[in-house]
């Protein structure tokens, strides 16, 4: 039997780190401790056994075991290293040590971790308490981490890392409720999402919205093979970082993540032109209010030729900034609230043009209640820059086909097949889905709402009269028996 740590021992015993804050901070907050620490711990891990194979093959020779370090994925300077830190865990300014470790760690990888721990602040009093309170908290929680092994040579299998990662993501947004929904997507959601939109291997993959990059690395993880590229921008700069070290611990090196607004400074440009992508997939916020409309028609990349969305929602914003970044072949997905299918002014402008230009490929309607923080149903809307002469879409109503949860709703492994192969296969099932003609869609004056295009009412069975009249006349006949013995019971007892 093997003595190496599984997925479910190193789960089991990260999110058992939590309790150290829970009660204390919100998981919104403590989440960054939680997965920064775990990095450090990771990576320190890893570099104590690659360091220890090279003072074997190298006869304990220092300097070139030195020199073969510095050509290693990460640099861990010694006073960055989870054994130095836990090794001052009873010190009073233990969160100033910490902050001290990240700022060498990132010094000495500047290239690969820039900024990433710039929004992290592990001697915050606001965060962490007063002196004796924060020391103790984080003297816990270095305790939590000292135990777990995690060499490589000690784990079983390759992405348990990367997993325990995306595995603490989730469990924070189940805690952090409202707030989960600025840093992740559920994950059924997701994958969805990732086949609809079909990546292949050496695709350039971008999410504008990326938030901890689930859903970057769920496209990745549907080609099957880290011959892709991938890039995202995040507004919020801790969420940015959970990003960064979440591509790392899923070896995904060479992504590139930008923090920023999308909307109003996108970062992901080169020859001063936004760059182009294979695939797109965002779950931005829904129908942001002030996304910049006041900025919309200067825009240097002219975006917004189709229009201007409304500055108290900016969901066509989203849609048309992924749009302007496909190539000519170029897929994208978006989940978005249904509002965007039905609503007027300069969003049904919008949406008649994209329609015209034939790029609008598949409306989905999901469940309600699948997203943290809101329980209205949403929409996936599928795009494609070369659907050449199929003018048609294809409608899916999927609404009433999920798991029911305490809190959230679920899509299953049967109800994301059905989904997936029925737009793959381009199918209409009665009830469930319908290929519309252009002209159904200029006949519906460009309404995108679902139940104009699939028919899901359910013919109640015909009522027989007769029998019905039978059977009240019976029902009332019990009534009068159970009344006359009741008003009998009610005498023996001289009420």
């Amino acid at each position: 039997m093997s003595d190496k740590l599984t997925q479910a021992t190193i789960n089991k015993k990260v999110w058992n780190a939590c309790d150290t804050f829970r009660g204390t901070i919100d998981a919104g907050q403590y989440k960054d401790y939680i997965l920064t620490m775990l990095f450090v711990k990771y990576i320190s891990d890893v570099n104590a056994e690659i360091k220890e194979e090279y003072e074997k093959k190298y006869n304990g020779d220092a300097k070139r075991v030195e020199r073969a370090m510095k050509h290693e994925r990460f640099v861990v300077p010694e006073e960055s290293s989870f054994d130095f830190i836990y090794s001052q865990k009873g010190k009073s300014n233990i969160g100033e040590i910490i902050n001290i470790a990240l700022d060498k760690l990132q010094d000495a990888n500047n290239t690969k971790l820039d900024g990433v721990f710039r929004n992290i602040d592990f001697n915050s009093e606001a965060n962490l308490g007063e002196t004796k309170d924060r020391q103790r908290r984080l003297a816990n929680l270095l305790n939590d981490f000292a135990d777990l092994n995690l060499r490589p040579s000690n784990l079983e299998g390759n992405d348990v890392i990367g997993d325990a990662y995306e595995y603490l993501i989730a469990n924070f947004a189940s805690d952090a409720g409202k707030k989960a929904g600025e840093f992740y997507t559920p994950s059924g959601v997701s994958t969805l999402l990732a086949k609809l939109v079909e990546p292949k291997e050496t695709n350039r993959i971008c999410d504008p919205t990326c938030g901890s990059g689930s859903l970057l690395l769920k496209a990745a993880k549907e080609v099957g093979s880290k011959n892709v590229s991938l890039y995202g921008q995040e507004v919020n700069g801790s969420t940015y970082a959970l990003a960064r070290m979440n591509m790392f611990l899923h070896e995904m090196d060479s992504a590139r993540i930008e923090w920023g607004d999308t909307i109003n400074n996108p970062k992901l440009a080169e020859n001063d032109a936004l760059m182009k992508y294979d695939v797109v997939v965002a779950n931005p916020p829904f129908s942001l209010d002030k996304w910049g409309a006041e900025n919309a028609e200067a825009d240097k990349y002219q975006r917004f030729y189709r229009g201007v969305p409304p500055k108290s929602k900016g969901d066509y914003a989203f849609i048309t900034h992924m749009i302007e970044t496909l190539n000519e072949h170029g897929r994208a997905g978006v989940v978005l609230p249904h509002g965007v299918l039905f609503r007027g002014s300069s969003e049904g402008k919008i949406r008649k043009q994209l329609i015209e230009e034939n790029l609008l490929k598949a409306v989905i309607g999901l469940p309600a209640n699948l997203f943290f923080g809101t329980g209205i149903p949403a929409s996936i809307l599928i795009f494609d820059k070369d659907k050449g002469d199929n003018t048609d879409v294809l409608f899916i109503d999927a609404s009433n086909e999920y798991e029911s949860g305490k809190n959230q709703n679920q899509l299953r492994e049967t109800d994301i097949e059905k989904i997936f192969n029925t737009y793959h296969n381009w199918e209409e099932i009665e009830k469930y889905s319908h290929i519309a003609t252009l002209e159904e869609i200029k006949e519906n004056d460009y309404n995108l709402n679902i139940p104009r295009y699939v028919d899901t009412f359910e013919e109640e069975e015909p009522v027989d009269i007769a029998e019905t009249q039978k059977e009240i006349a019976a029902i009332k006949s019990r009534i009068a028996e159970v009344e006359i013995q009741m008003e009998k019971y009610l005498n023996d007892l001289g009420i």
